[in-house]
């Protein structure tokens, strides 16, 4: 699989430099009694942000609280990954505080996309697009998880945690890579936040992976894909069934070669190395775009960049021409409330 490289150098670098915290024992710096202690027993240290050891649970502007995937406790990092405290969850959100204070930070505000990267990944392969939206003056987000070490249900909770900090922020949309999709209709299966506006989907395996099917037997696999990697496995009574969708305004994004056989022989019809393109359709989405791109890279390509600025912007993916929704078949009419009607108001709809 094309993502196997990428998370073995991952989770080797990540527990070199990332996996250990300082202890009590080590010489304090700067000792004034009225830190806290996360604060006054940390060292300032550059780490890698987190990689697939952590999943951030707490935003506040550039600054991100995370919890390790194994020990179960607590840092705090700036907008640059440097830890500024450590400890329990309670005790990082008061260093934040302190920090907040003597910097006179405001508070947070507008609009927001939080950006989500799939498995053996890390919110910076979401920088290109973040950088766009960025330059739109939205504030934006991204979401590490520790993807090969947790389900997709747990990392969907690390999300309902990260959504529920930003105070302030009066609307949020997605922009998601591969199985970062499945985190957030894993989170809709428990949580809704009437701030959520729209979400852009690239590349999600949304009825699951053929490739995670016929790998998730293969011990070399396991390992590397952690549980979620179960999870991505295409199956009409598996996970990526039961999950719902999006009750809001989504659109999906599709690598493709454009041709029957695709590019990986081993996933029947037209995909993009990795997910099939019939995979990704959703039903209910409400515009839908195939690109000639290979999964890994789509979320750099210039023409994914601006269809995903476009819908976050727009409510739509192409510059020019229709939407090209998703319909529900006829029999599904009846569903739950959490599929989304393609009625002409919700086609019309565009940002201001």
């Amino acid at each position: 699989m094309n993502w196997a490289m990428p998370v073995v150098i991952c989770l080797t670098m990540s527990q070199m430099t990332c996996g250990v915290e300082p202890d009590s024992n080590r010489p304090r710096q700067n000792d004034p009694k009225s830190e806290s202690p996360a604060r006054r027993f940390n060292l300032k240290t550059k780490t890698l942000g987190g990689l697939q050891l952590w999943s951030d649970v707490h935003y506040f502007h550039g600054w991100h609280i995370q919890q390790h995937a194994s020990t179960g406790h607590f840092r705090l990092l700036d907008s640059k990954d440097v830890r500024h405290a450590w400890g329990s969850k309670e005790e990082c959100i008061s260093a934040l505080e302190e920090i907040r204070k003597q910097q006179e930070l405001a508070a947070m505000s507008g609009k927001a996309v939080i950006l989500i990267h799939g498995i053996g990944r890390s919110a910076n392969s979401m920088r290109a697009i973040r950088r766009r939206l960025n330059d739109r003056e939205y504030a934006t987000f991204g979401f590490n998880y520790a993807s090969t070490r947790i389900d997709i249900p747990t990392a969907a909770g690390y999300l309902h945690e990260l959504i529920e900090s930003l105070d302030g922020i009066e609307e949020i949309s997605f922009v998601v890579h591969s199985m970062g999709g499945l985190v957030v209709r894993s989170y809709l299966s428990q949580h809704r936040d009437k701030r959520i506006e729209r979400l852009v989907m690239l590349g999600v395996p949304n009825s699951g992976a053929t490739l995670a099917k016929d790998l998730k037997d293969v011990w070399l696999f396991k390992v590397i894909s952690g549980p979620a990697g179960q999870q991505l496995a295409k199956d009409p009574q598996g996970f990526t069934a039961g999950l719902p969708t999006p009750d809001f305004e989504f659109a999906v994004i599709a690598g493709s070669r454009g041709t029957l056989q695709g590019y990986n022989p081993m996933i029947p019809g037209d995909d993009d190395g990795t997910v099939a393109v019939e995979s990704t359709k959703l039903p209910g989405a409400a515009d839908f775009l195939a690109v000639r791109r290979l999964h890994s890279f789509m979320m750099f390509a210039p023409e994914v960049i601006d269809a995903t600025e476009r819908f976050i912007v727009q409510g739509k993916l192409r510059k020019d021409g229709p939407r090209h929704p998703i319909l529900k078949p006829k029999k599904d009419s009846d569903k739950s409330s959490t599929t989304p009607t393609t009625s002409e108001n919700q086609k019309d709809k565009t940002r201001r």
